[in-house]
């Protein structure tokens, strides 16, 4: 296992370098990895960024940072929504969290207010809808499967009318919110990224730490209980924290689905199920998912990244749906 991840890292290490060296002007491995080093030291000595370097550092590093941590974010919460409703079909594009997230950023974006206040708004809107669509699936203590879902995708579907209602008032501003609705980490710089930074870690961080209850969960909620796990007080925590981490990866670069949904299943192929393992695995799978997704998206027509997860995710899910009638 210990070798597998270290593979993993390694990916993750070589996705970013590939992603920083492509584009408009290629740059080599080598030079990526001297441009890293001297921007580093620069840190310290003062020395001014030139050449490859400022390519390097104010352009294409931001938004590959921004892929990673955004992929981090929607994995982990992927496999902690599959993980605490026990549904393989859970994650925070299909629970509505997503798209409120988005209908709180649209709303930022369109009236004209501070950047800096878009992930509050975000958070706001994710929260307000992913209690709507639990109060919604509810039955007594339990939230089935099918039921969750629906209620997911219709709380999702009204949540992305209304945007799209803010986008046709917003005319001045359309063209970026269209692009923030499909998913773009191009916009992505420092100041978003560091802002992002500390919502994922926290987020995220709370999330792994459950990691050990979210096992005990999966044994059936009487187990989980009578081994002392708070079930309830379990779930209000891994749906705000995972609301948290949603809305920090949403806020800037729009609505990116199916990366919650792909990457924990395929964790789990390779991992197994435990959540102390799976969660900290779906994150480096999940950003370095998210920097690959996001090279192939400027690197070809398909041009924004929220495209290409939805074309990989599409047929991904309908497998599940098929795996999952065969079982």
């Amino acid at each position: 296992m210990l070798g597998r991840t270290a593979a993993l890292v390694l990916a993750l290490c070589a996705a970013v370098v590939l992603a920083v060296g492509l584009g408009s002007v290629t740059i080599p491995p080598g030079e990526v990895l001297g441009a890293l080093g001297r921007g580093v030291a620069g840190l310290w000595t003062g020395a001014e960024l030139t050449g490859n370097d400022v390519i390097v550092w104010q352009l294409r590093l931001p938004r590959v940072a921004m892929g990673v941590l955004v992929g981090a974010c929607l994995a982990v919460c992927g496999g902690a929504f599959q993980g605490v409703f026990r549904n393989p079909l859970a994650d925070p594009y299909l629970l509505g969290v997503a798209s409120g997230a988005g209908l709180g950023a649209t709303v930022a974006i369109v009236a004209g207010w501070p950047r800096g206040s878009i992930p509050l708004t975000a958070l706001a809107a994710a929260l307000a809808a992913v209690s709507l669509t639990l109060t919604l699936a509810r039955e007594g203590r339990r939230f089935p499967p099918t039921r969750l879902i629906l209620a997911g995708v219709v709380v999702g579907s009204v949540l992305s009318a209304f945007t799209t209602f803010l986008i046709l008032r917003g005319e001045d501003r359309a063209r970026q919110v269209l692009a923030y609705t499909l998913g773009d980490l191009g916009f992505s710089g420092w100041p978003d990224v560091l802002t992002v930074l500390p919502y994922a870690l926290a987020g995220c961080g709370v999330l792994v730490l459950l990691g050990r209850a979210l096992d005990t969960l999966g044994l059936g909620d009487l187990t989980a209980r009578s081994l002392g796990v708070p079930v309830e007080r379990l779930r209000l925590l891994v749906v705000v924290a995972a609301s948290v981490a949603t809305a920090a990866a949403v806020a800037y670069v729009g609505i990116i689905g199916f990366v919650g949904l792909i990457v924990p299943h395929v964790a789990r192929l390779a991992w197994g199920a435990g959540h102390r393992v799976l969660l900290p695995v779906s994150a480096l799978l999940g950003g370095t998912l998210l920097v690959l997704a996001d090279l192939l998206a400027r690197t070809t027509v398909l041009s924004q990244v929220g495209v290409v997860t939805t074309l990989l995710g599409g047929p991904f899910f309908l497998w599940l749906l098929r795996r999952g009638r065969h079982e």
